[in-house]
């Protein structure tokens, strides 16, 4: 680190010197790691180009369409790019997506029909599909279990290793499951984020004992970590949020489905209705951004890898415990640290919100998030609201008190937002 750089860091936030010598130590550590992510990184740039060059992607892609958005040719062309880079059949690409939740359901509701059964093979998933499924709730919202589809849940070993005995019996003893879910990313949860290879793996023994059940994987925060993607490995859908990886920062809202052709299209189906899926829809003027966004993913997407690598080593060395190591393999942009103190994970998380470009001069603090079931930090100033591939980190507050710090449009700015976090704990008696 430049010396003007500590000496702006000093004054402007009080990083004492203990915090830089472990930054030191820590970049020195994780120089081998940061060369393996730049090669998947320049790979996942050439396919991305690939495609744009194979769809013969032009200015007049960049449409603005309105009303009915009839026709919208940079809209159905994006389509045809996802698909290629993601190795699927076809895709849906909407800034209509709220959130990568809304397209999660979007797929689970257009491919489930009443008598269905969902099956659920990593764990419980993620917060904010419990609704969705209708998990623990008879609230009359909507949810699948509203519509008469069951819904039956595999835990991981303890191990964090997939069931495979109570896999093939509850696919050989339920006729009725239709859809297998799994989780790429650990959600709230202490575990690795699953590779493309384990997720290939458990897909491929799923279909030696029923080759007639959907598999989807929930492919958030996992795009361009690898140079594969689910669909490449066996994955009949997948989806995800444009404002996380596969945005690049640029994204102002949207998410992606993408996967076989015909449950794309049920899919599309939910998104609009039957009859018109994704022939309908008007852009509002966003495909550049959209086009852009993706094509930036590859690089922007290993900033915020580097950064989690970054943070792994340096909390590790502060004497935090932290999943993954900044030596495992990564398959998602997500870093857990351990923090057992609630204090100290408040601080981290106002560290983060403080070392942010946009809204640095406001506290961050718990609060009863739609969706949640226990209050939830999140420390995000962002330039698009909610964007988690920009440097954030959020938590909710139940023991034993672990942090979720994920993006960074660039490794200098998440590497300042981390040592400044850890500078926060540190202070915290």
């Amino acid at each position: 680190m430049l010396d003007i750089t500590k000496e702006l860091l000093l004054t402007k936030y009080n990083i004492n010197k203990e915090v830089f010598d472990l930054s030191e130590k820590a970049l020195n550590d994780v120089e081998a790691q940061f060369k393996i992510y730049d090669s998947i990184r320049e790979y996942n740039q050439y396919k991305v180009l690939d495609a744009f060059q194979k769809e013969r992607i032009s200015d007049s892609h960049f449409t603005n369409s309105s009303g009915y958005g009839y026709g919208d040719i940079g809209r159905d062309s994006l389509d045809l790019v996802y698909a290629r880079v993601l190795g699927a059949e076809a895709a849906l690409v909407r800034p209509h997506f709220v959130n990568g939740t809304h397209a999660i359901g979007t797929a689970l509701f257009g491919n489930l029909r009443p008598n269905d059964t969902l099956l659920a093979i990593s764990g419980k998933p993620y917060d904010t599909l419990h609704n969705i499924i209708g998990i623990d709730t008879d609230e009359k919202i909507g949810s699948l279990k509203e519509y008469g589809v069951k819904y039956k849940q595999i835990d991981l070993t303890p191990e964090f290793k997939f069931d495979l005995e109570k896999i093939k019996a509850e696919l050989l003893g339920d006729s009725t499951i239709r859809v297998v879910h799994i989780q790429r990313s650990t959600g709230y949860g202490w575990r690795n984020s699953f590779t493309v290879d384990q997720l290939g793996e458990i897909i491929s023994y799923v279909k030696s004992i029923r080759n007639d059940v959907l598999v989807f994987v929930d492919n958030c925060y996992g795009e361009f970590i690898d140079t594969k993607e689910p669909t490449e490995v066996g994955a009949d859908l997948i989806a995800g949020s444009l404002i996380k990886n596969i945005g690049g920062g640029i994204a102002p809202t949207g998410g992606y489905i993408a996967g076989k052709k015909e449950y794309v299209e049920q899919a599309a189906y939910r998104l609009t209705v039957p009859g018109i899926g994704g022939e309908c829809g008007s852009t509002f003027g966003v495909m550049r951004q959209l086009f852009q966004g993706l094509f930036l993913a590859p690089h922007v997407a290993m900033e915020a890898v580097k950064g989690a690598v970054y943070c792994a080593r340096l909390m590790e060395l502060a004497g935090f415990e932290v999943l993954p190591k900044y030596t495992d393999k990564r398959s998602d942009i997500i870093q857990a640290i351990k923090f057992n103190d609630p204090d100290k994970l408040i601080q981290f998380c106002k560290g983060i919100q403080k070392g942010s470009p946009i809204d640095s001069f406001v506290e961050c603090e718990p609060w009863d998030m739609p969706g949640y079931k226990d209050q939830v930090i999140m420390a995000a100033g962002a330039f698009i609201q909610g964007s988690s591939i920009e440097l954030s980190a959020d938590a909710p507050i139940r023991a034993p008190y672990i942090a979720y710090l994920q993006g960074g449009l660039t490794f200098d700015h998440a590497k300042i937002g981390v040592l400044i976090a850890l500078s926060n704990v540190l202070k915290t008696k």
